[in-house]
Parts: structure tokens; sequence; C-alpha cells
């Protein structure tokens, strides 16, 4: 008696978007399903999304996001997988000023902004008095009130007045969305600083507690709030590209994704390519790792819910200009890793880093600065050119610093979109969104726009993605006799 062997069905799973979601997405599928056919498709020309690298100076610098969080496992955890863990790093000083009030002020031990010690504040230089005496009164308030999500700008204003708001808890939130806290949600932008007041009455108490908790013990070292990558954190996303081709994986670039669409036999079908020379590319899986903007675009007629919700995820607009000077030409003292502007003072810049005093990495002789420009609802100063906005930027860090110092290099960098907005509501509008992407076999989303904009929360989502895949495609095929 013969028997005959048919050799196992290989699925095909397509990632959409190679920026960092994307990319731990298609990792993880290789990793927990080594058989699989999986394929990365990146509509530009490099892989990596806002995790991008640059050379300025003849130094390699991170032109998108320049560190991560050290607390959340995600980041640290990749960067190890794909054989950077020896070059994991951590900054060199960590302390951070406020501009405001004609000088760079240190900014004073808070939970996201609000204060954890109003003495030390009041002497900071970055509040007034009748703003201390004002937010002294919110312990007698009743406790806030959880019920029902409210925006970050409401609550503060409401509890500790419009001056802490606008000179401490805008900068910082600023800092992470690129957004406004008359806009933010509590729940979904302020997560931190929601889990502290479910275990305490109000802001200041939950500021003072969980500071204190946060605190190493006499004679300890704190541990790390963040890490980054010897030559940029961009090497996370190109040694992730890397490893995902090493495991079999495919990473297409410039190969744009037009129209995602469900066969009548339950596959997918994306048209991929320019319109006058598409390509048909099926699958049995879809991860979708893009923005919110083009998600909606992608789904409008396999997943209308998913579209609609997404298209009102907003997002921010910013630039990034990098400068690099002779580091012994520099007579300005510029102390801890850099500062933060609010926007009430109205600056063009709204945070600068001081990148070579950040981290260990670069050369000596080299002073390399960053500054951030846009928030969401104020694009209109992203309408100047690359040199306005480079001359703009320099105005702002000599009247904060006083530096002087010629240039020797320059970089500005657009990110349309780079920012989504957690708008009062998001955590159920995500909610929606999940919902919907269930009811639809085979697909699957992750990215930042959902779950957290942080390099590792956008990495867990597609971790998240992957596992959702791998568990609805069932056991790896077998040989059958």
């Amino acid at each position: 008696m013969s028997s005959t062997v048919r050799a196992p069905t290989r699925h095909h799973v397509v990632v959409v978007g190679g920026g960092i979601a994307g990319l731990a997405a298609a990792y993880e599928l290789l990793v927990q399903r080594p058989e699989l056919a999986v394929t990365v498709l990146e509509g530009a020309d490099q892989v990596g999304g806002k995790l991008r690298l640059g050379e300025l100076a003849g130094a390699p610098v991170d032109l998108g996001a320049e560190s991560m969080l050290a607390r959340r496992p995600e980041g640290v955890d990749l960067a190890a997988a794909v054989g950077l863990a020896a070059d994991v790093v951590h900054p060199r000083v960590v302390n951070a000023g406020v501009w405001t009030r004609g000088a760079v002020h240190s900014l004073p031990p808070t939970l996201m902004g609000v204060p954890a010690d109003l003495r030390v504040a009041a002497r900071s230089g970055i509040l007034g008095r009748a703003a201390v005496a004002r937010a002294r009164l919110e312990p007698r308030l009743p406790a806030v009130d959880l019920s029902t999500d409210t925006s970050i700008g409401s609550l503060v204003s409401r509890r500790l007045g419009r001056e802490v708001l606008d000179r401490l808890v805008e900068p910082l939130v600023g800092g992470v969305y690129a957004g406004r806290c008359s806009q933010l949600s509590l729940f979904a932008a302020w997560p931190q600083v929601t889990a502290a007041l479910r275990r305490h009455p109000c802001l200041l108490r939950a500021a003072e507690v969980e500071t204190a908790a946060a605190r190493p013990p006499e004679g300890q070292a704190r541990p790390p709030v963040f890490a980054g990558i010897v030559g940029g954190v961009g090497r996370l996303a190109l040694a992730t590209a890397d490893e995902v081709e090493r495991l079999g994986g495919k990473l297409r670039r410039r190969a744009p994704v037009r129209e995602l669409t469900l066969t009548p036999d339950g596959r997918w079908r994306l048209v991929v390519g320019a319109t006058t020379a598409p390509d048909v590319v099926d699958a049995d899986a879809v991860v979708v790792a893009v923005p919110a903007a083009p998600t909606a675009r992608l789904l409008a007629k396999v997943a209308p819910t998913v579209a609609v919700e997404a298209a009102r995820i907003e997002s921010a607009s910013l630039a990034i200009v990098t400068v690099a000077m002779d580091a012994a030409g520099v007579s300005a003292d510029l102390r801890g890793s850099g500062f933060l502007v609010p926007p009430v003072d109205g600056t063009t810049i709204k945070a600068s880093t001081y990148s070579s005093l950040k981290w260990g990495w670069f050369p000596d002789d080299l002073l390399v600065l960053r500054c951030s420009i846009g928030r969401h609802g104020d694009e209109a100063v992203l309408q100047r050119d690359d040199a306005e906005l480079l001359d703009a930027a320099m105005l702002d860090l000599r009247e904060a610093t006083g530096l002087h110092a010629p240039l020797l290099d320059a970089v500005v960098t657009r990110w349309g979109g780079a920012l989504p907005q957690y708008a009062v509501g998001h955590l159920d509008r995500v909610a929606r969104i999940r919902t919907a992407v269930d009811a639809v076999p085979g697909l699957e989303i992750c990215g930042g726009a959902y779950d957290g904009v942080g390099i590792p929360a956008v990495i867990a989502t597609g971790r998240e993605a992957a596992t959702r895949v791998v568990a609805a495609l069932g056991p790896a095929a077998t040989m059958k006799a």
C-alpha cells in the first residue's frame, strides 16, 4: 500500500507598514511561527518610521525618536533580541529645565507636571506666589471623580489653577504628545496619573506619594527612566528589519498599499505600488501597522466601523531642528539634558535636548542640540521653510541659554502627522475599534494611534497583534500521509 505526502500549507501574513510596530509584529510572527511566510510592505524608501538615523558633522544622530522608556521592558527586550544588548545605554544627565520667565529653571519633582512638593516648586522660579497659594487649596476639594473621562487641562485648572497647568503640566504633556491639555484625555494620555488618582484622593497627594515611592533607598542609585542605543535609537529599527530578513521574512520598500480587499474565499488581496504598474499580493492574514489616517483609508470597505473611528483620531505635525557646533567654541553654560517650553510663552520651539551632553557616545569635541517645533492645531509655524525654522530655533536657543557659536552642520526633519492625539474618550474609541477588528477574520491593527506613543508601547502593540494572528491561524501545519 503506497502513501502520498502532501506539502503543508504555508500561511502568508502581510504586515502593512515598516515602522517599529510593523517590524516588531513581523519579528514576533517569525519567532512564534518560523514556518510562516511574512512580508512587510513599506511605502517609503526606508523602514523604521519615526525611528530614523541621519548624520551630522560626521556623527550619527537620531532624526526622530531618540530615547525610550526603560521602565517598560519591550524596547530594551527587543534591542537584546536583535543583537543590540551591549549597546543599550542610559542618559548621562537626566535633570531637565523649563524655559520660562526669562530663564531656564530646574524642573522640580513632579508626577507628569503635578508638583510633588509645592515648597520646592515655589523655589524653582517657574510658579508665582499666587499660583502656589492657589494650588495649596486642592486637598480641601472633594476627591477626584474618575467615573468619566475628562481633559487633563480641565482637571488641572479646576484643582490646581491655571498657572500650574500652563507652566508645568502643559510643557511636560506637550513634550510627549505635541498636543494641548485642553483636548487630551485624562485616562488615555495621563495613564500614570490616572492610576495614582485611583489610590489617592487628589493630585498633590498622588504626586507626593508616587514620587516618594519611586525614590530609591538611601545609598542606592535610582533606576534609569530612559534608555538609548549607542549610535542612535534608530538602530533598533534597522536591526529588527535585518533580523526579520534573517528569519526568512521579506521586506519590500517603496511598496505603498493602495487597496485592501477580502476575496470570496476569505483571503486578503492587496494592491501595491504605482497605479501605472500595480502589483497584487494575496495573504491569509493582514496586520495594518500604519498611522490612523491611512488605516482609515485602507479599511473603509472591509472594516467601515474601524475606518470611521480611526479617522477621528487626529494627529500633530512637528519638525526637529538638529544642529552641531564645535564644543570648544561654545561659551554657554548648558546644564542638564535640555529644557521644555510652556506654550503660553509664545516661543517657536517647544523643547530642546542637549543630545551630546545627554548621550555619552557622541565625540567629545562636538556639541549636538535638537529643538522640537510644532503643536497640535498650530501647524502654521511649520509652513516656514527650513532656513526660517533653523533661524527661529537658533534665536530661541540663544535667548534661552546665551548660546553663541558658529554652526558646523544642521538639518531640519519634518514629521507630518507624527503624533496621534488621545482626545477625551480615546479609550472608548479604541475599544470600539478593537471590537470591530475582531469581527473581521484575519485582520489585526497596531501602532501608536491606540495604546501609547512611546517606543515600548508601540512595540507591545505589534507583538500583541502578531500573537493574535498566530492564535487565529491555528496550529502549525503538519505533513499528512
